[in-house]
C-alpha cells in the first residue's frame, strides 16, 4: 500500500542532523513519528480518547519508553527471553518525557492519553534519552490532540570546557556537566542532571545554551504540523462549571481560608483540619435540599485555598508554617542509630524524616545490567522507599513506583560525585533510604541522610552533600513573585515550581526542576539558585554538628577488603588447576577472593570478616606471585631428603636444591639425621640457573660464620 512520508530535518549547533518522519509507520495512532539521529531511531505513537471518563477531573496521561533488544542486535536475558516490565532506566526516561509534557496539556483536558516511545534502532554512540521527548512532542504535533506545545528536550554537557548539545557516549565520559533540559519555545519546563561541583552561574549558562537549541527543534515541529495539516486541534468539553456556585464559594470562604493560612502552624495535620473546617462550614450553611454539585464545591474551594495561600506569600512575605521566604525548617540528625548495620543515619527536617542505611558488599554483590544499550555491572546502588505511613495514609504496598525510582536516582546522582574513584573503592555500596515522615522534599532528605550514613560507615567521601527543594509563587497580573526555600508538601502542590538542588560546599552535584507555569525568567531562576546555595550551606553546617568527616575506619563488623594487581601470567597460579589453589586459600583463611583480568593485568579483590583472615589471604597470594630474588633469605619447608641434599619449598610452589655442601659450615658426610621432611629451615637463594630456571639454596649462607654472633 503506498504511503506519503513527510520529513523534517533539524540541524544541531555542530552540524549533526536529526530527522523527523511521519506518515510511514503506525498510522492508526492519533499521531506517530520516527526520530532518527545517526543509527538511533525512536518510534513515538500517541492515542487520546475522544471523551473523558465520568468523574475524572485530571489528565490520565501515561508515558512509556521501552528499548527493544533487537535494536542493538541482542536477545534479552532471563527465562522468558523477551522484553518484560520497564527497567529502572526506562522508567527514568519515561519520567523525563512525562514531566515536560504534562504541564503543557490544557488544564481542562481529561481524556485518557497514552504515549508510547520505542527504541527501534540503537547507535552505541548516540543516547536515545535525549531524543525521546522530541519524538513524543512531534507525535503530538502531527495529531489533533490539544497540546500547548511543542516542546523538546536536549542533553547539554560541558566537555573539555565546551558546552555540547547531545554529545556522543564516548565524549560524555569526560563531561563535568551532564544536564537534560526540557523546554518550549518561550520557557524552560524541566531540568535534571548531575555535575562535578559546579557553580550556579555555570549551571545557568548550560541551561540557556540548551534552550537555544530547543527553540530550533520546537520551530521544526511547528513547520512539520503545517506540512501535515494538523494546526487545528480537536474540540472537547470535559468540564462543566457553575460560575454562580464558584463565586458563592469564593465569597463565603476566601477570608476564612486566608485566616487559616495566616495562623502559621508548622503542623501539617492542623492546617489540613483548619481548611477542612472552612469547607465543612460552607457546606453546612447550604439548605439541606440544595442541588449544588458537591464535587464542584470541593474543586472551587481548592481554588480558593490555593489563591489564599499564594496571595499570603506574595503580599505578606510569610509562609504557611510561619517561616520567612528563605528560612529552613528545624533540623536534627543522628548517626550510628542502627548498630548492626555498616552505617546508618537519621535526618529530620521539619516533618520530613529519612532513616538511611549503608551496606558495603563484595564484587559478588554488584548489580547486573542487561539492556539494549548497556551490558555490565553497577557497584553503587541507592534505593528510596516511601511507605504509606510516612504521610499518615493507608495504601497497599505494591513495590517501588516510578516516583520512588526517580527520587532514588536523583539522590544517587548527588552522592556518587563524592565517592572515592572506582579503582580505590573495592566495595559494592548500597544505600537505602526509608522515608518515615514526609512533608516536602523527601528526596533531598535522602541526600542528606545518605551523606551522613556514608561518613558513619567510614567510606572516604570527598565531602558532605546536602540537598534543598526550592519553590516559587508567581502572579502574572501583578508581576509579583516569591522564591521559597525548603518547601512544604503544600507549597509544592500549590506552587509553580519544584527545584531540587544538591551539592557540597564547593558546588552543585545534582539537580531536578519541574515548572508548572510558562515564561519563567532567568532572573527568577538565578534567584532560586542563589537562595538554594545559602540553604544548602546552612544544612551542611547543621549536619556537621553530628559528623563532619568520615569515620577513620570501617565498623568492626564491616567486611575488610584489599585490592592487588598481579602480572597476567600469575593468574593461573593463584587460581590453580580447577580452582584448587584459590579454593584452598579461601578455605584456610575464610576470605572471599575474586580475580579478574583487566588491561593485561590480574586484579585481585580480597574480602574478609576480620583483619587476621585478610592478612593471611594476602600473604598466601603474595607468596604465589612473588618473584624469587637472589640474595634474599626465606623460611622454607623441607619437601624431600636425598643423599646429596634436600629439596626445600622456599616460596609457594617453588622448590630449590639445598646441596649437602650448603647445609653447614662444617663438612657433612651423609644426610642421615640432618634434616627431616616438613622441617622449617632458613635458606638463602644464591643462584638461579639461567637455562633451566632451577633454584640453588644455601643454609650456611644464612648462618653466621664460625666465631661470629647471630646478631652480627
Amino acid at each position: 500500500m503506498p504511503y506519503n512520508a513527510i520529513n523534517k530535518t533539524i540541524l544541531l549547533p555542530d552540524g549533526r542532523e536529526i530527522t523527523i518522519e511521519t506518515g510511514k509507520l503506525a498510522k492508526q495512532a492519533d499521531g506517530s513519528v520516527v526520530v532518527k539521529m545517526g543509527n538511533t531511531m525512536l518510534l513515538a505513537a500517541v492515542v487520546s480518547n475522544k471523551d473523558a471518563r465520568e468523574g475524572v477531573d485530571f489528565l490520565p496521561l501515561s508515558v512509556d519508553y521501552q528499548e527493544k533488544f533487537a535494536s542493538s542486535g541482542k536477545i534479552p536475558g532471563g527465562f522468558l527471553r523477551r522484553e518484560a516490565r520497564l527497567s529502572d532506566y526506562e522508567v527514568l526516561v519515561s519520567r523525563l518525557v512525562d514531566r515536560v509534557l504534562r504541564p503543557l496539556f490544557p488544564d481542562d483536558y481529561h481524556a485518557e492519553t497514552q504515549m508510547t516511545i520505542n527504541l527501534i534502532s540503537a547507535d552505541t554512540e548516540i543516547m536515545p534519552d535525549a531524543l525521546a521527548a522530541l519524538a513524543a512532542s512531534a507525535a503530538l504535533a502531527v495529531s489533533d490532540i490539544p497540546f500547548n506545545g511543542p516542546i523538546s528536550e536536549v542533553r547539554v554537557a560541558r566537555i573539555d570546557g565546551q558546552l555540547v548539545i547531545n554529545p556522543n557516549v564516548t565524549d560524555l565520559q569526560r563531561a563535568d556537566i551532564d544536564l537534560m533540559i526540557g523546554a518550549s519555545i518561550d520557557s524552560v519546563v524541566m531540568v535534571e542532571g548531575e555535575m562535578n561541583e559546579v557553580s550556579e552561574a555555570e549551571m545557568l549558562e548550560a541551561i540557556q545554551f540548551a534552550h537555544e537549541a530547543i527553540k530550533v527543534q520546537c520551530q521544526a515541529q511547528l513547520d512539520l504540523a503545517e506540512m501535515v495539516g494538523k494546526t487545528v486541534k480537536r474540540t472537547y468539553s470535559h468540564e462543566t462549571h457553575d460560575e454562580e456556585l464558584r463565586q458563592k464559594v469564593y465569597d463565603a470562604t476566601y477570608e476564612k481560608a486566608l485566616e487559616v493560612a495566616r495562623r502559621g502552624s508548622a503542623n501539617k495535620a492542623e492546617r489540613k483540619e483548619g481548611f477542612a473546617s472552612v469547607l465543612e462550614a460552607f457546606v453546612s450553611s447550604l439548605p439541606e435540599d440544595h442541588t449544588y454539585d458537591t464535587g464542584l464545591i470541593k474543586t472551587y474551594f481548592h481554588d480558593v485555598e490555593k489563591e489564599a495561600v499564594r496571595n499570603m506569600v506574595l503580599n505578606d512575605r510569610v509562609r504557611l508554617d510561619g517561616r520567612k521566604l528563605d528560612e529552613i525548617r528545624p533540623i536534627w540528625t543522628e548517626v550510628n542509630y542502627l548498630p548492626a548495620t555498616h552505617g546508618s543515619a537519621i535526618f529530620t527536617r521539619g516533618e520530613t524524616q529519612s532513616l538511611t542505611t549503608v551496606t558495603l558488599g563484595t564484587k559478588l554483590d554488584e548489580q547486573m545490567i542487561d539492556s539494549a544499550m548497556v551490558s555490565g555491572t553497577n557497584k553503587f546502588l541507592l534505593h528510596y522507599n516511601f511507605p504509606a505511613f510516612s504521610t499518615g495514609e493507608v495504601r497497599p504496598n505494591r513495590g517501588p513506583g516510578r516516583r520512588e525510582v526517580g527520587h532514588g536516582n536523583l539522590a544517587l546522582r548527588a552522592l556518587k560525585k563524592v565517592l572515592p574513584p572506582e579503582e580505590e573503592n573495592p566495595y559494592t555500596i548500597r544505600i537505602v533510604s526509608d522515608i518515615l515522615e514526609s512533608n516536602g522534599s523527601s528526596s533531598m532528605a535522602t541526600v542528606c541522610a545518605g551523606s551522613l550514613a556514608l561518613m558513619d560507615a567510614g567510606v572516604p567521601v570527598k565531602g558532605a552533600v546536602s540537598g534543598i527543594a526550592m519553590g516559587l509563587i508567581t502572579d502574572a497580573e501583578t508581576g509579583k513573585w516569591a522564591v521559597l526555600s525548603d518547601i512544604l508538601g503544600d507549597e509544592d502542590h500549590l506552587g509553580d515550581m519544584d527545584f531540587k538542588v544538591a551539592g557540597t560546599k564547593d558546588g552543585i552535584t545534582a539537580c531536578q526542576m519541574d515548572i508548572k507555569v510558562r515564561g519563567l525568567s532567568y532572573e527568577i531562576l538565578s534567584q532560586a539558585l542563589q537562595q538554594a546555595n545559602a540553604g544548602r550551606l546552612h544544612i551542611l553546617n547543621e549536619m556537621a554538628k553530628t559528623i563532619e568527616v568520615p569515620n577513620p575506619d570501617y565498623k568492626p563488623h564491616t567486611p575488610r577488603s584489599f585490592n592487588m594487581v598481579i602480572d597476567k601470567e600469575f593468574i593461573g597460579a593463584v587460581i590453580g588447576p580447577g580452582g584448587k589453589v584459590i579454593q584452598q586459600i579461601q578455605k584456610d583463611t575464610g576470605a572471599t577472593i575474586i580475580i579478574e583480568e583487566k588491561n593485561e593485568k590480574g586484579h585481585v579483590n580480597i574480602f574478609a570478616s576480620n583483619q587476621d583472615a585478610m592478612n593471611s589471604a594476602v600473604s598466601k597470594i603474595k607468596g604465589i606471585v612473588a618473584q624469587p630474588e637472589v640474595g634474599e633469605v626465606y623460611i622454607g619447608k623441607v619437601k624431600s631428603v636425598q643423599p646429596y641434599g634436600a629439596f626445600v619449598e622456599f616460596m609457594p610452589g617453588k622448590d630449590g636444591l639445598l646441596h649437602i655442601s650448603e647445609i653447614k659450615h662444617e663438612r657433612l658426610e651423609t644426610m642421615d639425621g640432618v634434616l627431616e621432611i616438613g622441617e622449617e629451615v632458613k635458606v638463602k637463594l644464591i643462584d638461579i640457573d639461567k637455562k633451566t630456571g632451577k633454584f640453588k639454596l644455601s643454609r650456611k649462607a644464612a648462618l653466621p660464620k664460625p666465631g661470629e654472633s647471630e646478631q652480627k
